[in-house]
């Protein structure tokens, strides 16, 4: 079945959603749970995805765009035309590996940042896709982070909020000219 959010994998001089950037109260509220998927939420998954691609991305979740939603696209090979995005509406993770894994990882909402943060290294995760039909997964590497890094999103938390490395956090945070204050360590 064609998808019916295929957008073109490309750099809109004008993506049509706004990012929005840390101290945005925006990012950090939870998200409700997407109650009908129609042509509606179709439109924003290709709006969120045009936006992403604009922006360099391989994730975007919905309250990055001002949306309170549970609603995350990613796309861990923006130049590979044949490699569809992946959708996710409604994401709840099933299961982590015990495995943890230290990779950098940087956020549309914060950008310049770049910083390890530790994650399990194999994640499980079921949602439903762009038709409403569920759908399990289970990922490792990059795409098991940027999955773990947007659910994150949906809870109102943010990588920062998972780094160890407080004097990298706060170096990195004011070279960009965002306040450490922002940051909500996660027990």
């Amino acid at each position: 079945m064609p998808s019916e959010v295929a957008v073109e994998k490309k750099k809109l001089k004008n993506p049509p959603l706004d990012i929005r950037y840390l101290g945005d109260r925006v990012l950090r509220q939870p998200t409700k749970r997407v109650v009908k998927v129609d042509s509606d939420l179709r439109q924003l998954v290709r709006e969120m995805l045009q936006t992403m691609y604009s922006a360099d991305g391989i994730g975007l979740a919905a309250p990055q765009v001002a949306v309170q939603k549970q609603l995350i696209v990613i796309d861990c090979e923006p130049d590979n035309a044949a490699n569809p995005p992946l959708v996710m509406i409604n994401p709840s993770i099933k299961e982590l590996s015990r495995d943890i894994c230290v990779a950098q990882e940087g956020c549309l909402s914060i950008p310049g940042v770049y910083l390890d943060v530790k994650r399990p290294q194999v994640v499980e995760v079921a949602y439903k896709d762009e038709y409403g039909c569920p759908r399990t997964l289970k990922a490792t590497e990059l795409l098991g982070r940027c999955i773990q890094h947007e659910i994150d999103h949906l809870n109102g938390v943010l990588f920062i909020d998972h780094v160890e490395n407080t004097l990298a956090l706060t170096t990195e945070l004011a070279k960009y000219g965002f306040s450490p204050q922002n940051v909500k360590p996660v027990a």
